[in-house]
């Protein structure tokens, strides 16, 4: 049996900031084992892009940021179609604001500043901590690339 198809692509803006020399995730577990996300999220109607982002980066982090060049376009697609995401990651800059202690999401439990060489061992999602690096590596220097369809099991 085929699960009906997602009623349509959902968008999720990320933010690739840098923290000194540290790489800002949020740490995050919807259920089993925790995992690790770029800090970001869905665009609501009406928002721009770096509306969203900002709005989101804030909400998770408690940072504030701009926006800069866009990395990474890729495609987050179930194997059974139940989801769909067109995630869009910027390099983005710190500007002010504090780190949360208690994020205002329940489903984060956390926000980290990890080494960038550390997020080839950590379940990234989507799975794209070697493009991550490499840019970081360049200097953000590279232009924007589609990494094409990522997923993640939920089993792994």
């Amino acid at each position: 049996m085929v699960a009906p198809a997602s009623d349509g692509p959902r968008v999720r803006v990320a933010a690739v900031i840098l923290v000194g020399s540290r790489l800002l995730l949020v740490r995050q577990r919807m259920s089993g084992e925790p995992y690790y996300l770029l800090p970001g999220g869905g665009v609501d109607h009406g928002e721009t892009l770096e509306q969203a982002l900002r709005r989101e980066v804030l909400e998770e982090t408690g940072l504030e940021c701009v926006i800069g060049e866009p990395l990474f376009i890729n495609d987050t697609i179930a194997p059974d179609g139940h989801r769909h995401l067109v995630n869009i990651t910027f390099h983005s800059e710190m500007t002010g604001g504090a780190l949360l202690r208690s994020p205002l999401d329940p489903s984060i439990e956390g926000v980290e500043l990890i080494e960038p060489a550390e997020i080839l061992n950590l379940d990234l999602r989507p799975p794209i901590a070697v493009d991550l690096l490499a840019a970081i590596s360049s200097g953000f220097r590279t232009p924007a690339q589609y990494l094409g369809p990522v997923w993640t099991d939920e089993q792994t």
